[in-house]
Formats: C-alpha cells, sequence, structure tokens
C-alpha cells in the first residue's frame, strides 16, 4: 500500500494542479464543448491504448522497482486505471452539463497525459533501454497539451450562459 501511495504522489499533484484550474478557470463555454468533446475523445482512446501497453508490459512491476519500491498488484493497476478511463468518459458525457467537477476530470486528464509524454520517456532513458508505455507516450503526451489548450481557451466568461 505504501508503494502504490509513494509511487502516484506525481498523480496527486497533477490532480491538485487540475483542481486548481478548475476552480480558477470555471466551467465552460457552450460554444467551446464541441471541441472539448472531440480533442477529449481522443486522448481518452490514445490513454486507453496507453493503458493496455502499460499493462501487458507490466508498467505496475517496472515503474514503483524504479523508484526502489515494491510491484503494486495489477488488481491495483487496473482498477486504478479503469476508475480515471470511467471519470473520463462520465465527464465527456457530462461536460455539457457545466458541472464543475466534469471539468476537473478533463483538466486531469490533459495534465496526466502532457507528464505520460515526458516521464515515459525519461524512465527509458533510466533505464537504458524499452520502458512500458514508451511506444505511446508521445501521442499521449500531445493530446494532453492540445485539450490543455481547449480547456484553457474554453472558458466560460459568463457571457455565453447569459445569452442562452
Amino acid at each position: 500500500m505504501v508503494s502504490a501511495f509513494l509511487g502516484t504522489l506525481g498523480l496527486t499533484l497533477a490532480a491538485l494542479v487540475a483542481l486548481a484550474l478548475t476552480i480558477a478557470r470555471g466551467r465552460v463555454s457552450v460554444a467551446s464543448v464541441p471541441r472539448i468533446r472531440l480533442v477529449s475523445t481522443v486522448a481518452i482512446l490514445f490513454q486507453l491504448g496507453h493503458f493496455i501497453e502499460e499493462t501487458l508490459l507490466q508498467f505496475y512491476v517496472r515503474f514503483p522497482e524504479l523508484l526502489g519500491l515494491s510491484p503494486w498488484s495489477q488488481k491495483f493497476f487496473l482498477t486504478f486505471n479503469l476508475f480515471w478511463l470511467i471519470a473520463w468518459v462520465l465527464s465527456l458525457l457530462s461536460i455539457g452539463a457545466f458541472w464543475r467537477i466534469s471539468v476537473f476530470a478533463l483538466w486531469f486528464l490533459a495534465i496526466a497525459s502532457m507528464a505520460n509524454g515526458i516521464v515515459h520517456p525519461l524512465f527509458a532513458f533510466a533505464v537504458g533501454g524499452y520502458f512500458p508505455g514508451l511506444w505511446t507516450s508521445p501521442l499521449v503526451g500531445i493530446l494532453g497539451v492540445a485539450l490543455f489548450r481547449e480547456l484553457y481557451v474554453g472558458r466560460d466568461t459568463g457571457r455565453a450562459l447569459a445569452q442562452q
């Protein structure tokens, strides 16, 4: 349990940044919802591919070992990732309702995706070869940047809701 806690501290930091952005940036505008949905859908699909790569090639064993921690159970890794995949799909479906929780989950997707695009090549460099998640991480990272941009520019200034 300590290994899972320590190994996911980076994602906890990402969630805190997502929360700060959710509070600071507010809801998204009505006009931005279709683009956010499109980019989010593609990002979620690539994140699913990334998750499959990590699962098949045992990221849940290799990453904790890289940090000097005990391996995570496959059950923990699957549960953790499936939770977020479901949360992202639900957020994608509910973004038009303008709930902040939906925006939070998508900010987290954007930030975690960008982090994946950076850290997986660093992990591969650290081990001197392939590291689980490396193949899909560049596209996941690029989609994270694209989603971050859409969420950032899609801020609701209050005018969009007033015009409805």
